[in-house]
């Protein structure tokens, strides 16, 4: 069975924010609302050994959502290969998912009043095609795939390299891995 996870290089990642911008345009966002943003602690080391690492962050696509179980009128959605969405004419906005994601992934646009957020471009998956951050991404930080499939690049990268998961102590059981940096050298 086909289960889409995404594997994001932070040895790769430049803070370019070209996946940021890709995520607004695909999706027509409202200007108060980011599906995908890019973030840095900042530089680390000490000169002349520094170096900077970025962070993109999206919907974890968990394998167990919290926001899906949590919704009382059945908008938040997870289809059989994995991918989360919100069917926005079911959404009442009334913000439970929002508070029960631990990622933060998760906003309602006061105007539109329904919960948005990343669906990993389901549109563009179901006709085979890569979500349009992965599309764009010219440093080729993000890779997209079926975990389930051994032969795609999703499954070669998370069972070859060390990935870590961004709180996997919850229980969501998390789908989008990432690749640490090598951080400064002396």
């Amino acid at each position: 069975m086909t289960r889409y996870a995404m594997v994001l290089d932070k040895r790769r990642c430049i803070g370019c924010q070209s996946c940021t911008v890709a995520c607004r345009t695909w999706n027509e966002l409202p200007m108060d609302i980011i599906y995908n943003p890019v973030v840095t602690e900042g530089v680390l080391g000490e000169f002349p050994y520094v170096h900077q690492t970025f962070t993109p962050l999206l919907c974890m696509h968990c394998d167990n959502p919290p926001c899906t179980i949590c919704c009382p009128c059945k908008a938040s959605q997870q289809d059989d290969d994995g991918i989360v969405w919100v069917e926005a004419t079911k959404c009442m906005g009334c913000k439970v998912c929002v508070n029960s994601c631990p990622y933060g992934a998760r906003d309602v646009n006061g105007a539109e009043g329904f919960v948005r957020k990343c669906t990993f471009c389901k549109d563009r998956v179901r006709e085979n095609e890569q979500p349009y951050c992965v599309a764009t991404c010219h440093q080729k930080a993000r890779t997209f795939g079926d975990l389930d499939d051994p032969e795609s690049d999703v499954s070669k990268l998370v069972n070859s390299l060390v990935t870590e998961r961004i709180f996997v102590e919850l229980g969501t059981d998390p789908q989008v891995y990432y690749i640490p940096d090598l951080g400064g050298a002396k």
